[in-house]
């Protein structure tokens, strides 16, 4: 068996805890590996389990749905970051055939969707032969290309909290260019406000290091008045936060002064 397709959900898993390859879109998977890629190869795209959007005690994202699902999706303005990354993942082709799933699995440090679902309070749902287990997605993200997905493991559905559900967001990136660009970084950022006061304040920054992450303390300056809230970005911290990267895209200083601004940028829509 070179190619499959599965059928259902078990006899991927099945396949899986045999060694198959999983391929979800395969717009990471292909142009990574090639010629060299190892078979047998399973397709799950097409499973229903593993597609849409539903709501329930918060939203699940089942692992198999494309951006441009993502991005028409009838969902709260809380998630307009993820809905803004959706729009910018690629060309359109690549929106229409990639998957949240097979997106972070393959685990890019600039992954775009990851940063708007780090300030949604994602968690990941696996099942493997033992059952199902949920962790935070900042968990599962244990470094470029790795991930904590157990032997014979797939990803079946993201899990968005109700409370999380709450407030408004918005995406900033920055690449060499507008489109099918790899982000030299990207911030996303969640605010709750209540009687010209934040309450509560998300931020996560990508393609600055290994892997996306929340910045705690710049969040925790932004509680307060709206008025003057993207002052109260400290750069400083937003480097201390990071600890970012040089690469042929941008140097470690300008990675950091790029984020702060970002950040600025997206705390000014929202305020």
């Amino acid at each position: 068996m070179g190619y499959h397709q599965a059928a259902t959900l078990t006899e991927a898993l099945d396949l899986a805890g045999r060694g198959a390859r999983l391929l979800a879109g395969g717009t990471d998977l292909y142009p990574g590996a090639g010629a060299r890629l190892a078979g047998p190869v399973v397709d799950i795209a097409g499973l229903a389990e593993l597609r849409g959007v539903r709501a329930g005690d918060g939203l699940r994202i089942g692992a198999c749905t494309t951006w441009s699902e993502i991005a028409a999706a009838a969902l709260p303005p809380a998630c307009a970051a993820l809905q803004e990354a959706a729009l910018q993942v690629g060309g359109r082709q690549i929106q229409n055939a990639g998957t949240v799933g097979g997106n972070l699995c393959n685990a890019s440090p600039a992954a775009d969707g990851v940063p708007p679902l780090l300030v949604l309070d994602a968690q990941v749902e696996l099942a493997g032969a033992g059952g199902l287990r949920r962790l935070p997605l900042a968990d599962f993200l244990l470094g470029p290309r790795r991930v904590d997905l157990r032997p014979g493991e797939v990803l079946v559905a993201l899990h968005l909290p109700q409370a999380a559900l709450a407030g408004r967001s918005r995406f900033e990136k920055l690449g060499a260019r507008a489109y099918l660009v790899i982000s030299i970084a990207m911030v996303a950022v969640r605010l709750e406000i209540l009687d010209g006061q934040i309450t509560t304040a998300r931020v996560a920054v990508g393609a600055c290091g290994p892997v996306a992450r929340r910045l705690t303390a710049v969040e925790a300056a932004l509680h307060g008045p709206v008025a003057g809230a993207a002052d109260r970005v400290d750069a400083a911290k937003v480097a201390a936060g990071l600890s970012p990267i040089a690469d042929v895209r941008a140097s470690a200083a300008y990675r950091a002064g790029a984020a702060a601004e970002l950040i600025r940028r997206a705390v000014g829509h929202l305020a």
